[in-house]
């Protein structure tokens, strides 16, 4: 098996680290990961500057390459330009912090599985849903677990599994739960400040507020020791608004 693995914490973080430990028996493991921290940069891509790409060694050995880009710059790169075969799967993770909610529109860790689905490749995205005292050990098993099945079943057409992991011991893991992902919002809060120039800049910080019922989601699951596996895709289209646009009577005016 051929594995891409990638992050949006940066090809030095310890939760990339520790997701290439917990996979490098599994088959060819390939690193393409970001030269430095691109966390909440959704899906973006780079149009308007070339594209860097620097060999990596670990421990006197290659290990990967650092891209000056976003994650779905460097999962495009991976396939299209760096990788001699087309990977089996792509794993995108372990992110520090949840991709619950509407974290997931934000994430460069669930964009890079998003791309590598795109391309037609099985994808997963992994987040660790604490800041504090990372259990990387755990959410590694959880990834060893979930690439060994996706191996022997494979994944829906046009659906990447975004998987979150509470930061509990191995033990208090209460196991795998199916899960939609919650509805929910930030409510920023900007603070205000002056520079020693006098220049003033804003610093950006909230709250996230839930919205609706909770049951059966990502992020009540995680809230119950259970590791949240959510099927999502990328057409962002509201079916159940349609009727409602048809319904609308506009004429073209052309004066």
């Amino acid at each position: 098996m051929r594995i891409l693995l990638s992050n949006d914490d940066g090809i030095y973080a310890p939760g990339l680290q520790a997701l290439h430990d917990a996979v490098k028996d599994l088959g060819e493991v390939t690193v393409v990961a970001p030269a430095s921290e691109q966390s909440a940069v959704g899906h973006a891509i780079t149009l308007s500057d070339p594209i860097k790409a620097r060999p990596i060694q670990r421990n006197g050995s290659f290990s990967g390459y650092a891209v000056g880009g976003t994650p779905a710059d460097c999962v495009k790169l991976a396939v299209c330009a760096l990788l001699p075969q087309k990977p089996d799967l792509i794993i995108s993770g372990i992110n520090l912090g949840p991709n619950t909610g509407i974290s997931v529109i934000y994430s460069g860790t669930v964009s890079a599985a998003t791309e590598g689905t795109v391309l037609g490749i099985p994808s997963m995205a992994i987040s660790l849903a604490s800041y504090l005292q990372p259990r990387w050990d755990v959410a590694a098993r959880a990834a060893r677990q979930l690439a060994q099945h996706i191996a022997r079943a494979g994944l829906p057409p046009d659906t990447l599994l975004n998987v979150n992991v509470p930061n509990l011991p191995a033990d208090q893991i209460k196991g795998f739960a199916v899960t939609r992902m919650g509805r929910s919002r930030f409510v920023e809060k900007f603070d205000r400040r002056t520079d020693p120039q006098g220049n003033v800049y804003y610093w950006m910080d909230g709250d996230l507020e839930l919205l609706g019922d909770v049951t059966d989601t990502d992020i009540d699951a995680v809230n119950h020791g259970y590791v949240s596996l959510t099927p999502i895709w990328f057409d962002l289209t509201h079916r159940e608004a349609l009727p409602i646009f048809r319904q609308w009577r506009l004429d073209w005016k052309t004066d």
